[in-house]
Parts: C-alpha cells; structure tokens; sequence
C-alpha cells in the first residue's frame, strides 16, 4: 500500500496508524504537493490538507484498491488539531476497510501514559477518560487500564527534583540471540574476548559519568544494569562493575539499585551472592514462558524448571524485591499454555511481573526468517486474562508502554504489589529527568525540567566499537557539563 501525502507533515503518523490496520503489508510513503490523482495506481491511501492560511482547512483521506473505494472530507478551524482530525479520518476509513477496531484507537505513540497524565492534569480525570474514549477512540479496557497506570505513575514521577538524573549501565552480551530479540547484543560464545577490554573500559566511563555528576551536584535516584543480560559476566567481573558504581557514585540517597539477572542459565549462587553483597535492592529473572517447547523455538537454551530454581534460590539468599518478565504470542505458544505460565508465576509470587506483547522487530531473527504475527486476537486474550489474574492477585500496573509491530496492536505492562513498582523503567519511559547511559548501544537523555527538552547523547552500538573509538565516547560526555550550563544556570 502507497500512502500519498499531499501539502501536510503528518507522513510519520499516517503511516504508523495505516500499519495498524494493514499490519504485515509493506507500506511506501509518498510526499507531494498538489498530486494529480489520475496518476495514481492502486492500491492506494490519499491524504490532503488545504492551505492554513484561511480560517477553515479542508482535510481528505481516501483509499482505492482495485475493488475498493472510499473517501472523507472534513473541514476544520484553522486553530484545530487537524492532525488529529486528519488520523480519525483514516481511522475511519480504513477500520471500515478492514473491519478491524483496534483497541488503542488513533494512539500510536510509545507513551500514552505520560499523554493522559497531561490530560487528568489540564482537564481533569473526567475529561482525560472522555477524550482518551471519544476524541482518541480508546477502547474503554484501555481507557480504564490507562487511568490506573496514570494514577501510580504520576506517585513514582513525583518523588523526582531538579537536580535527579538516573544511570543506565549496558552489558551488550547474552548466552544466545532470543528469536524475537534486535538489541544490539553479542553472544558470549562469540565474543568471549570482548567482554574482559569492555569491562575495564566501561568501568573508566563509570568514573567519568560519576566525575560529572559530582562537578554538576546531580543527585542519583536509580540505578539499572541491563543489557543483554548482565549476568553472562563471571561473579569476578560482576564484584568488579558493582564495587566500581559503589565506590565512585553516592548512593546513599538511591532508591533503587537493579541488576538484570535475565537469562535464568547464567544465574548461579555465587553470582546472586556477588550482587546481593554490593547493595543490589532489586533483580530481575526473566523466562519470558515456563513453556519449554516456546522456550527452544525462541532460542533459548535453559528450562521452565531453571528458571523455577534460580527464581526460588535468588528467594533463599534473600532477595526480596524480583521481577520476572514474560512475553503473549510468542511462536508455539497458545492461550491455554500462556495461562499456565501465568498463573505459576503468581504462585511463585515475584514482587512485580512485566507481561511484553511480541514485537515484529525489523532485525529479528523472527522478521528476517520472513516470519508474520498471526492475528487472531491470540495476544490480546493472553493480556486479558494476565490483566485479571494479576489484578487477582494483588498486582497494580505502573507503567506501559507501546511499540510499532506488536501483535494485535497492544501493549507492555509492568505490574507490581504495593511498594515495589520499578522506579527506573518509570523513570525513562516517563522521560521524568535526565538518565545517564554507560556502554555498547547506550544512550543518555538529558531532559530540561523547565521545557521537557530532551538532548540524546549516542554511544557506539557494538562492543568492538565501543573499545575501538572509546576515547571518542569519552569526549561525548562532555557534552553533559555543556548542556546543564545552558539550561539549568
């Protein structure tokens, strides 16, 4: 499908609402002024906007395909939200098209939370739920599920000040590639000789995050170690990395320290022994299923059974404070197998689950085998029933948030017991103040808390180019100090 976009910037939202509908299609965009629609060849998606230079603008969204048409023209006050206008347009048409309502409405941001936040505090919880319902054609289950995500997040944001920041640490490496997976990781089989320059050079821009946090007098709330799976490194290298943030960063005032124990076959007693001993407060254990026929479909190398004992031996050395994450539609997996590994993972009673809708990531190995989602409404049983049961069993949701190319459209849900919500993943995905990102693929965000302005800080994606060019990632962090001179001074 060919999406026109005639005399309008909305190219970026028109296509990402037209993949909801039209889901495995390629999608082309083309960008013109005045388009002769003779010319076109179908199928095809028309959108139009009219000059803003009058009082009322003409906004036109039409689809041909060869045995298929239809069209529809509003006309909107110049001081109106036409993009949004122009999106309820093509939801419209194309929901007509497909006879598909997608349960998000025209929403197709990663962060709608941090939208009805803004809402309920410019207009009220009344009016944030029927906007959310009416203007954004949210399903109430989501409406009502956004509302109670809102109402714990905004508790967690307010504990943030001026002078906050978090810290980020990346261990770009795993046992395997997860079939579903495009972070930039590397297996340890592979870069075994990789991991020990990494270590020592991450542990310098540690030193020198620290150094800078110091000088500007940032206060640390969290602290997140994740990756890739940070516990592929021996218990050796982990004493060293958690006694280096220890010793160069104050955390005297840290509210959460999480180590992501991830993968449960590199978890061993004397690793969990290593990070409980160096103030870790929260890990995180991560099977994703207790399925093992979806377990070895999606690569991985451990059993429902290994993640059952690392989970209850992480409990006897006295971590108190677990998350495990699990994963609805993963290939193999049915509703009936998604519900038992639900409802062991309540038995087990972790302090928080985070329950992932899969993805289609465009460097998976999943996408690049020319594997589809099927669309059956398969994801979003299993996000129901984990809804409910987690509610059943006194977990709360605290924070969401969305990506393009998930199945059924939905969402991620981190869900919590009273008192243990993850106040990192808050924290980023709220973009609430400045996170400052050490290692392979990191990136610091530096957030004026006077505009919400955000400034990204790169480094290097690949372990061999963070050791290669590191002098260079060192010189980019100078661009903190720089930054809070400007907007905080």
């Amino acid at each position: 499908m060919t999406i026109y976009i005639d005399n309008h910037k909305f190219h970026y939202e028109m296509e990402n609402l037209t993949r909801v509908f039209l889901k495995n299609e390629i999608i082309k965009i083309e960008k013109e002024s005045f388009i002769d629609l003779s010319n076109l060849k179908v199928p095809y998606i028309y959108t139009y906007m009219g000059n803003s230079d009058s009082d009322e603008i003409k906004i036109k969204v039409s689809i041909v395909t060869e045995n298929y048409s239809d069209e529809k023209i509003t006309v909107v006050s110049k001081n109106s939200d036409c993009e949004l206008s122009m999106a309820t347009l093509l939801y419209d048409i194309l929901e007509k098209y497909t006879n598909y309502t997608p349960m998000w409405g025209v929403l197709t941001g990663v962060r709608p939370i941090k939208l009805m936040r803004k809402l309920i505090f410019s207009m009220g919880k009344v009016g944030a739920y029927d906007y959310f319902k009416n203007k954004l054609l949210v399903s109430d289950k989501k409406t009502q599920l956004s509302m109670s995500t809102a109402e714990k997040e905004h508790n967690i944001v307010s504990m943030s000040s001026k002078m906050s920041c978090s810290i980020y640490i990346s261990i770009p490496f795993c046992p395997t590639r997860c079939s579903y997976c495009s972070f930039v990781s590397q297996s340890v089989e592979r870069a075994t000789k990789l991991v020990e320059p990494y270590l020592e050079l991450l542990c310098q821009e540690i030193e020198q995050t620290a150094n800078i946090i110091k000088s500007i007098g940032l206060k640390v709330e969290t602290v997140y170690i994740g990756g890739g799976t940070p516990t592929t490194l021996t218990d050796q290298q982990l004493k060293i990395l958690l006694e280096k943030i220890n010793k160069v960063f104050n955390m005297t005032e840290c509210k959460e320290f999480t180590v992501e124990a991830g993968r449960p076959d590199t978890i061993t007693k004397d690793k969990l022994e290593v990070i409980l001993a160096n103030g870790v407060t929260r890990i995180s254990i991560n099977p994703q299923t207790l399925n093992d026929d979806v377990l070895k479909a999606i690569g991985r190398k451990h059993s429902a059974q290994e993640t059952i004992y690392a989970f209850e031996m992480a409990r006897k050395l006295g971590f108190s404070n677990i998350n495990m994450d699990l994963i609805a539609g993963l290939p193999l997996d049915t509703l009936d197998s998604f519900k038992s590994t639900i409802d062991k993972i309540c038995d087990m009673s972790p302090e928080s689950v985070t329950v992932h809708t899969l993805a289609m990531k465009k460097s998976s190995t999943l996408t690049m085998n020319g594997e589809k989602i099927e669309y059956e409404n398969i994801a979003s049983n299993m996000l129901d029933y984990s809804q409910d049961i987690l509610f059943s069993n006194h977990y709360k949701p605290y924070y969401l948030y969305r990506q393009s190319k998930m199945a059924d459209n939905l969402e991620n849900v981190g869900w919590a017991k009273e008192g243990f919500e993850g106040l990192y993943n808050v924290f980023t995905m709220d973009e609430t103040h400045t996170i400052l990102a050490c290692g392979a693929g990191a990136v610091s965000k530096l957030r004026d808390y006077k505009s919400e302005y955000i400034e990204r800080i790169f480094n290097f994606k690949y372990p061999y180019e963070y050791i290669s060019r590191f002098n260079e990632i060192i010189e980019r962090k100078e661009k903190v100090g720089v930054f809070y001179d400007k907007y905080f001074k």
